[in-house]
């Protein structure tokens, strides 16, 4: 499954320094806005120790994590909306991501220039928030205004209940909210799904701080807490400049040395990708082989057959049966052989809701 989460936010918030600690890719990073272009895009490796674990007792000869895509964005700016800056391209980006994240400044330094002329992490998220509203309202009242007269002079009750699902949003959006925090029935969102909102897709806000400020916050990170409260979005402090450093090590343990020496568990990095697969309701399942230990996305929910159309088409279609181990089970028990002894090996049908964490072998017929 390949998930896609897109960096945004004001030029030369520390967007690309974060984008080359988090990816493969190396985007340019400078001191002057408009620095990135075309997006560019990262491959990153989901951190979980759960893999690391099965691969010390399976003893694979391949271990292959899962994966996010991560595309830096070019810097917005007033009036994004109707074309300034390159405004249409970076929406256009933007629309096909998965999930936001908004990197947002929260650090003073005079020499690192600021689009506005100041720090003022709450007006910068709002400067973006009203150029996606003002997209969304304009893709909005295109689609209205090709509905509403056919609508209204038939009374069709579909279209009918689609035009009063876009006058809803559009209300939403007129007064200053993004669609995600619209309170509209769950199966009413088929009627404004072909518009791709911008402002529908899940947001996580990266506040970019200073070194002293990564446990525990600071002014601006306050105020910015303050003002998405309402908004059931994710908040994570981090700061581009130390992951950048960290990103620069080359060993594990000098990499843990460094984290330790700043009171950290774990670089900003690993909690970012956690996160953003919390933001996006993600699962992850196991297949554990001698050949091969690896780390599939799911969303939560899926069932069996559709966990397994993950790996191929063929093995939901032909789907016969999935055997089923839970994670806890396999590290305490040390082997597939120990859980069908110990009867921990399940087999379960087409209708196993997948949890996080299975370890599963697919039965399948084409």
């Amino acid at each position: 499954m390949a998930l896609q989460c897109g960096i945004v936010g004001l030029p030369n918030v520390g967007k690309s320094t974060l984008f080359n600690a988090l990816s493969n890719a190396k985007a340019q990073a400078a001191n002057f806005p408009f620095c990135t272009i075309e997006p560019n895009v990262g491959v990153i490796t989901v951190p979980d120790e759960r893999l690391n674990e099965l691969a010390r007792i399976v003893v694979p000869q391949k271990i292959q994590p899962t994966t996010v895509e991560i595309v830096d964005i070019a810097g917005l700016v007033k009036g994004a909306s109707k074309g300034e800056g390159l405004g249409n391209q970076f929406l256009g980006n933007i629309r096909s991501v998965d999930a936001i994240l908004h990197v947002i400044r929260c650090f003073d330094n005079d020499n690192v220039i600021h689009v506005d002329g100041s720090v003022n992490p709450v007006r910068d998220k709002e400067i973006i928030d009203f150029e996606l509203q003002l997209k969304d309202l304009e893709s909005l009242d295109k689609k209205i205004q090709k509905i509403e007269k056919q609508a209204r002079s038939t009374g069709n009750a579909i279209l009918m209940e689609c035009l009063e699902t876009c006058l809803q949003f559009k209300a939403h959006l007129e007064s200053g909210k993004s669609a995600r925090s619209c309170p509209v029935a769950k199966e009413k969102l088929v009627h404004i799904a072909d518009l791709f909102l911008l402002t529908i897709k899940p947001v996580m806000y990266v506040c970019n701080v200073e070194e002293t400020a990564i446990l525990t916050g600071n002014k601006y990170t306050q105020a910015l807490m303050d003002s998405v409260k309402d908004e059931n979005a994710e908040v994570l402090l981090i700061s581009a400049a130390i992951e950048a450093e960290i990103a620069e090590l080359e060993s594990f343990e000098d990499k843990q040395a460094f984290l330790a020496d700043l009171g950290l568990k774990e670089a900003g990095v690993n909690r970012l990708i956690k996160a953003a697969y919390h933001l996006l309701d993600l699962y992850t399942y196991f297949t554990a082989g001698v050949q091969e230990v690896r780390a599939w996305t799911i969303h939560r929910g899926f069932t069996a057959p559709q966990a397994a159309g993950v790996i191929h088409t063929d093995f939901e279609k032909g789907f016969i049966r999935a055997e089923v181990m839970k994670y806890n089970d396999f590290v305490t028990l040390g082997s597939e052989a120990a859980c069908r002894d110990a009867g921990k090996l399940m087999v379960q049908g087409k209708d196993y809701i997948v949890e996080d964490g299975d370890i599963m072998h697919f039965r399948f017929n084409v």
